[in-house]
């Protein structure tokens, strides 16, 4: 007979309790940040047919679904915005339109709620212009990275002073945090924040979300998110964000790319955040559906082992149901 092991890591796992006490990674609802879409024209909130439990919001349900939400116990809202079809146009001019439905949005939450909770808005463009890129077009159909940086800053502007305490630079144009960084300061809104999207890759997960947003889109975005084969120029993203004045850092999608997570955040001092996707989020619904996975505890796993990648904030659709369960 063999001799029996006197060292049993076993040991650490025999009860809930003992669990518990020696658990590395926490989830708790600060952790977590919810995203929601509000729309316009609207007369009740629309189901999003391929993220199931996920709707567009009118003005009023939003207010609703934020104070739930806040009561919670989540860190904060990222706000995306919906504009009329009939609204968008070549270079997104209802961004920055204090009357655009996302500027309505962020005051009327910021209203409500004042500081209580971290209100964050999606600085770019795609939802508001008809061709669904997130920048402007050159006279050859190509996103002109300088011209949609004036964008940027015109619409960073317009949803600070509407409400707004981070801004969320996502078109992934090249210095893009430097230029809203510069805008805001010369306004006087040094206290503003930005949650740099510093490595958004170009996803086939992000399907979903197009019909969030009512997407216009026409090709794709490959020349300006990153190529998922990348890895070490998310660190260079990372390095341009931070020398450029990024407060907290991002990376998107979350679940496929928890090297890039565990990449930045072994490497600054700073807040990482991680998004779990549309298609993420869908792909988890789907199979709970189908009986094929317990939904409650998966749903609990994926961000778990998004906290343990080292995404100190999480932006998730569930943001406001795992918070209520972790109470």
């Amino acid at each position: 007979m063999t001799d029996r092991p006197y060292i049993r890591p076993r040991r650490l796992r025999t009860t809930p309790a003992m669990r518990r006490l020696v658990a590395q990674t926490s989830l708790e609802p600060r952790h977590l940040v919810l995203p929601v879409f509000v729309a316009d024209g609207l007369s009740e909130p629309n189901p999003i047919a391929s993220m199931p439990g996920v709707v567009q919001h009118t003005l009023d349900s939003v207010r609703t679904a934020a104070a739930q939400a806040v009561e919670a116990g989540v860190g904060g809202l990222m706000l995306f915005g919906v504009p009329a079809a009939g609204d968008k146009d070549a270079t997104g001019s209802g961004a920055d339109d204090p009357d655009g439905i996302l500027n309505r949005a962020l005051a009327a939450l910021r209203s409500d709620l004042g500081d209580s909770t971290v209100l964050m808005a999606d600085t770019c463009l795609d939802e508001f212009t008809d061709h669904g890129h997130c920048g402007v077009l050159d006279a050859e159909g190509r996103v002109d990275n300088d011209a949609t940086l004036e964008r940027y800053v015109s619409m960073a502007l317009a949803q600070v002073e509407a409400g707004a305490h981070l801004l969320g630079p996502s078109g992934m144009m090249d210095g893009q945090v430097g230029a809203i960084r510069a805008a805001l300061d010369a306004a006087g809104h040094t206290d503003a924040g930005i949650l740099a999207y510093t490595a958004k890759y170009s996803s086939a997960f992000y399907g979903p979300f197009r019909e969030a947003v009512g997407s216009s889109l026409q090709g794709d975005r490959r020349t300006y998110q990153q190529d998922p084969a990348n890895r070490d120029e998310a660190i260079r993203e990372l390095e341009l964000d931070l020398a450029e004045g990024a407060d907290i850092v991002m990376v998107k999608p979350a679940m496929s790319y928890l090297d890039i997570v565990r990449d930045v955040a072994e490497a600054v001092v700073v807040p990482v955040a991680a998004y779990q996707i549309s298609g993420e989020y869908s792909m988890i619904t789907a199979a709970a559906e189908r009986g094929w996975i317990d939904r409650d505890a998966a749903i609990l796993e994926s961000l778990t082992s998004i906290r343990r990648a080292g995404a100190d904030i999480v932006l998730t659709y569930w943001a406001t149901e795992v918070a209520a369960r972790l109470h």
